[in-house]
């Protein structure tokens, strides 16, 4: 029953992450955390968000942003090398606090956090943080999603350049849980990757297609509040196993 939740949630959050960028990876790291050891969920999460991602930015290759793409990798290596040399670990409680958290970026003034992706070294800054983020807590799409709320960019080139960067992203995660993942009880890690990987990329395809759909408006209005529903789930849900 846990494999068959897990597959049909990998379908289900690549269609969702291919019409607004982000949003279920949240949802999806959720489902992980429920059903798996935290080594093993970021692991699977890593690899199928990484599918996701990839096969949305090949549908989309036309509109990646690749000046950002650049830049964002010179924060996202230097945050990989920093990680990797030193272990740090949170427990299932914590970290869907933190997923419930990050959303609250996206409602930020923005007075507070002039922040924007076509800045050269605020791309940068993005890459180290986001990576980061995406390590400790598993997902960081809704504060990627902040660097590019003031930017000009249209719903194809903010999808398309967000699923580029989170592939490295995904990619030290990787790294970074995979010995722990792997000597964990749970044996069924890599079935479940390979399992969930064409339902990844179908998800995407078919949500693309509503992309194409939705008009500018649409595309930021429900962006913003879906993470938000989801954040507030995933804080009470923290909070509970927080208190037992």
């Amino acid at each position: 029953m846990s494999l068959i939740i897990i597959l049909l949630t990998a379908l289900a959050t690549s269609f969702i992450s291919a019409i607004f960028g982000m949003a279920g990876g949240l949802i999806l790291m959720g489902v992980l955390l429920a059903l798996l050891p935290l080594s093993s969920a970021m692991v699977i999460h890593g690899a199928i968000q990484s599918l996701a991602n990839g096969s949305r930015a090949l549908f989309l290759h036309r509109h990646i942003q690749w000046s950002f793409i650049a830049r964002y990798l010179m924060g996202s290596l230097t945050a990989g090398a920093i990680l990797l040399l030193i272990t740090f670990k949170l427990d299932k409680a914590l970290t869907f606090i933190i997923l419930g958290l990050v959303p609250l970026w996206i409602w930020l003034p923005k007075s507070w956090f002039h922040l924007n992706a076509a800045h050269p070294l605020q791309a940068t800054i993005c890459g180290a943080i986001v990576t980061g983020l995406n390590v400790i807590a598993g997902v960081s799409g809704p504060l990627l999603d902040v660097f590019f709320q003031h930017t000009a960019l249209d719903r194809r080139a903010i999808v398309a350049t967000k699923a580029t960067s989170q592939i490295a992203a995904h990619g030290v995660k990787i790294a970074y849980y995979i010995l722990p993942a792997l000597h964990s009880t749970d044996k069924d890690l890599l079935w479940i990757i390979a399992l969930a990987a064409p339902l990844s990329i179908a998800g995407t395809f078919l949500g693309g297609r509503l992309l194409e759909r939705m008009s500018e408006n649409r595309f930021r209005h429900w962006t913003k509040r879906i993470v938000s529903v989801i954040g507030a789930i995933y804080v009470l849900r923290g909070l509970s196993l927080f208190l037992g």
